[in-house]
Parts: structure tokens; sequence; C-alpha cells
């Protein structure tokens, strides 16, 4: 063996000839089962989009390195489902660009943390971990209830998502800034274009708690309590398999 490899090495063309017929099978490994993706991906009719003020919140999420400590993705492993709640499925994250699966669980897995907690609970871990969870070693991120929501841009955000195939309407863009402040204030004359665009599952209301203000802190809360509620697919799923068990 190392014969050969040394008399491949010593003819250039020979060598590459190798790298391209290498690189070509580990490049037809990687593209292949993009080919069968419609079969792979699971059928989700009632998955909905993220709304404005949830984009926001991801976008903050991503800015503070959340997902260098988080995962999400509930693997198919035992420990894992009885832990966290079903094993994520690929459809959950059809609308995720980019996606924040994650490898490193210094926090705990938030696939399936939309739901779980109250807002106010949400609230007060982000203001100071150690007050809800005493063995937390997560920084508190105070100045997302302080730091005003900058919404002027969001309808380039749901434009960008448009561009790589989340399927916002003209629409859903237009009332982007409008969507989010309806989401956060349920009082204002814009919360019913949130339901009316996004769906009557969607969550509306004073995340953080102060309903005369649209803060960061709304937008991050509005975020973690959709993860894992976007579809109704999961828990579906799950129950099929326990239903078909002898």
């Amino acid at each position: 063996m190392f014969g050969i490899h040394q008399k491949l090495e010593r003819n250039a063309i020979g060598f590459v000839i190798a790298i391209i017929v290498v690189s070509s099978i580990g490049g037809f490994m990687e593209i292949a089962p993009l080919f069968t993706i419609h079969e792979t991906v699971e059928e989700a009719p009632d998955m909905r989009l993220y709304t404005p003020l949830e984009v926001a919140g991801r976008n903050i999420y991503i800015r503070e390195g959340c997902y260098a400590c988080h995962s999400q993705m509930i693997r198919t492993l035992r420990d894992d489902v009885e832990r966290y709640g079903p094993y994520s499925l690929a459809v959950e994250s059809k609308y995720d660009h980019p996606m924040l699966w994650g490898s490193k669980r210094t926090g705990p897995d938030l696939a399936r943390v939309g739901g779980k907690y109250s807002d106010a609970w949400h609230v007060a871990h982000l203001i100071n971990p150690r007050d809800v969870v005493p063995e937390s070693i997560m920084p508190g991120y105070r100045w997302l209830a302080e730091t005003p929501l900058k919404v002027d841009d969001l309808s380039l955000h749901l434009a960008a998502q448009r561009k790589v195939g989340v399927p916002y309407t003209d629409e859903m863009i237009a009332n982007a800034a409008a969507d989010a402040y309806g989401q956060a204030m349920p009082d204002s004359p814009f919360a019913a274009g949130v339901t009316a665009r996004y769906g009557d599952a969607t969550n509306v209301r004073a995340f953080d708690g102060q309903p005369d203000r649209l803060t960061e802190m709304d937008a991050l809360v509005a975020y973690l309590q959709v993860l894992g509620r976007l579809t109704d697919a999961p828990y579906q799923q799950t129950a099929s398999t326990e239903g078909a068990k002898p």
C-alpha cells in the first residue's frame, strides 16, 4: 500500500487524477442526498412561518451567540427524547436560515422550549439566570429589556428570507414593522393584522411585561416561545410510532 502511494506521489499526472477521483467521490456523496430531499423532509401542512418579531428575536439569539451553548436538535437517542421531548424532524428546520442545530450543550437543548416556561420566567432568566436556575453559568442580558427593538429593516429581513425559499408574501413583507409592534402590543390596532397574516396560533402578548413599548427582550422571548411549536409533526410522529408498538 505504501509503495503504491510513493509511486503515485512521484507521478504528477497520476497524483492529480487520483485527487480528482477522490474529490469526485466525496462530492457525489454530499450532493446525491439533495436529489431525494423531498423524500427525506417530512410533510407538515400546518408548518407556519416565523413572524417578523420572531425573526428579530432569532437574529438577536444569533447576535448574542446563544447557539454556542445551546443546541436545537434533539437526537433519536432515548436519553435525549426522555429529557427534551420528541426527536427533531428535518421539516422543523425548513425555514431556518441559517440552521441553529448546534453541537455543544453547555446549557440544555432548546428545540422544545416553546411554551415550557412562562414569559416572566424567560425575562427573569435572561436578566439574571441565577434567579431561576441557581447553578447556571449563563451570563445575564439585562440590557435587552431596556433596548428598543429596531424594526425599520424587518421588511428587508423577510425579503431576504423569501429569496432563499421562505414563502413570505408581499403583504407580510410590507407590514413587517407593524406586525412586530402588533404581536407585542395586543391592545394596539396592529394586533389583528398579525393573526390574520400568520394564523390564530400566533402568540400575541406583551412578552417582556411592558405592553406600552417594544424591546429586544420582547423579540427574544417571542422567538424562544415558538421553538418546537411551528408544527405539530414531531408529536404526531411520536404518537404514530408508539401506536405501532406491539
